[in-house]
């Protein structure tokens, strides 16, 4: 489950990080989907998409806070219903198929890092001082 895991996570954290960098760089003018949103929504929605694509990854592998990863992976899950239901209003139902998909596979890697194989913190044999 672990390995399943981690192929899940970087393969998000890739396709958040360049939708999202993709968001921060490209002009406005450009970013155009099936319904037009305020060019400072798509800004914040980029660095949101950015920071969650992180979040899969680094606690995990740098051992620090790893409680975050199933947080981050919950923020893209709400990113990913805001943008399913934005694109089958747009009657796009392809593409809202495809965000559906991706914020189910956000939501897996939410549950399996809180329950099924939660990642260890980077000193697991700390024990609680009692008085």
């Amino acid at each position: 489950m672990t390995a399943a895991l981690w192929i899940v996570q970087s393969l998000l954290a890739l396709l958040f990080f360049f939708a999202g960098g993709m968001k921060l760089v490209l002009p406005l003018e450009q970013l155009t989907g099936p319904i037009t949103l305020p060019g400072p929504l798509l800004r914040f929605i980029g660095v949101a998409e950015v920071l969650g694509a992180l979040g899969l990854i680094l606690p995990g592998l740098l051992r620090i806070r790893p409680g975050l990863t199933p947080l981050a992976a919950v923020g893209l899950v709400v990113i990913m219903i805001g943008a399913t239901v934005l694109t089958l209003a747009a009657g796009a139902v392809a593409v809202a198929l495809i965000s559906l998909i991706v914020g189910l596979l956000a939501a897996f890697v939410a549950y399996g890092r809180w329950r099924l194989a939660p990642l260890r913190g980077s000193s697991p044999g700390r024990q609680s001082v009692r008085s």
